[in-house]
C-alpha cells in the first residue's frame, strides 16, 4: 500500500475522534480565589497531590469527599490516587478572582491586592505576581 493511501485512510478513521468536543474532565476546574470547591470521587482516595499548594489547597472531609479552596491567582493541577495508586481523579485547576470587586494596586515591583465593597481595604495578602 502507498503511503498516500495508508495516510488518507487513517486520516479517515481518526476525523471523528478529533473532532469530538472537549469534555468537561479535560477543561480547568475553575475555583474562585478564596472559594471552596467540592468534588465527590468514586472510590476512596489513598493520597491527593497538589502540584503548586500556593495556588490552591484540598481538604479532604472524608475518603471520597475534597473540597479544593482557591489561594492564590493562577494554574496547577490536582491528583487523587486510590490506595493501589490508581488514579481516581486528575485535573488543571484554574483559579481566578471571585465575583466580588477587586483591585490590584502596583508600587514598584509589589502588588497589593485591594477588595472594594462600599470602601476599599488591602486583602489579607500581598501579592508580588503579575
Amino acid at each position: 500500500m502507498r503511503p498516500a493511501a495508508l495516510f488518507a485512510g487513517l486520516a479517515a478513521t481518526l476525523a471523528p475522534v478529533l473532532a469530538m468536543p472537549a469534555s468537561a474532565q479535560d477543561r480547568p476546574l475553575d475555583v474562585k480565589l478564596d472559594q471552596a470547591t467540592r468534588v465527590q470521587l468514586r472510590a476512596p482516595a489513598g493520597s491527593v497531590i497538589v502540584a503548586n499548594p500556593r495556588i490552591a489547597d484540598v481538604a479532604v472531609t472524608d475518603a471520597r469527599t475534597l473540597f479544593i479552596t482557591g489561594k492564590s491567582y493562577g494554574l496547577t493541577e490536582i491528583i487523587a490516587v486510590d490506595a493501589l495508586g490508581r488514579p481516581l481523579f486528575q485535573r488543571q485547576v484554574s483559579v481566578s478572582p471571585g465575583e466580588t470587586g477587586s483591585v490590584r494596586v502596583w508600587r514598584g515591583g509589589e502588588a497589593v491586592e485591594v477588595a472594594c465593597g462600599t470602601r476599599c481595604a488591602p486583602a489579607a495578602r500581598p501579592s508580588t505576581a503579575p
